[in-house]
Formats: C-alpha cells, sequence, structure tokens
C-alpha cells in the first residue's frame, strides 16, 4: 500500500475533522506530483474535493468546499492532511487520497495512485 488514509470518523454538523495521508517510502512523493483529495458518497461519483501541488504547495478546492476546507503537506513526513470545519450533512462521505504522477489536477482520471479511502459521517 503506498498511501493511507486515516481521520474519518462521525462528527455533528458545525463540528471539525482532520484528514491525514501517509505516503510510504515506496510510494514517496515528488515535487512534480499533485496529490488530491477526492469523496465518493452512496450512489454518487467520486467529486474532487482539494488538490496541493507538491513542490510549490498551491492549492485548489471544489466550490462545495472552498472556505470550509483546507489541504496541507508535510514534505519532511510525506503526509498531506485535509483539515475540515464546518462540516455539513452533504459532507458524509468516503474521503479518498490520490497522487497524480503525470499532471491532472481535478479529474479523478487524473490519479494514478489511490489510498484505501476513510469514512466522514457527519449527523444533523
Amino acid at each position: 500500500v503506498q498511501l493511507q488514509a486515516s481521520g474519518g470518523g462521525l462528527v455533528q454538523a458545525g463540528g471539525s475533522l482532520r484528514l491525514s495521508c501517509a505516503a510510504s517510502v515506496s510510494g514517496r512523493i515528488f515535487s512534480s506530483h499533485v496529490m488530491g483529495w477526492f469523496r465518493q458518497a452512496p450512489g454518487k461519483e467520486r467529486d474532487f474535493v482539494a488538490a496541493i501541488r507538491w513542490g510549490v504547495g498551491t492549492t485548489y478546492y471544489g466550490d462545495s468546499v472552498k472556505g470550509r476546507f483546507t489541504i496541507s503537506r508535510d514534505s519532511a513526513k510525506n503526509m498531506v492532511y485535509l483539515q475540515m470545519t464546518n462540516l455539513k450533512p452533504e459532507d458524509t462521505a468516503v474521503y479518498y487520497c490520490a497522487r497524480a504522477r503525470r499532471g491532472g489536477l481535478r479529474l479523478a482520471g487524473d490519479y494514478e495512485d489511490w489510498g484505501q479511502g476513510t469514512l466522514v459521517t457527519v449527523s444533523s
């Protein structure tokens, strides 16, 4: 396993969670890579949440999470984080971290490597 996501759980609406994604030694993240978070609710497609260009740190967000979620990285630890605040019931989904090694940003098809997903449930 090259990417391992963790940190999901049950939280009330308005609450916060921080997701983490660890890249294994064999899955080291390079400056040219883009790391992203996607989510998939039951019966729905996998949607873009956020991404970060590893080398320069530029961040990008889906419209539904802009202003509430923050993606960040720790290059020394090969870790990516997703800080989620003001959570809403519609944020309930399995969250996946992923890596695009050859470009791309908002499309799931651009990402070659995926973690196993971590479930976030937001109660109303």
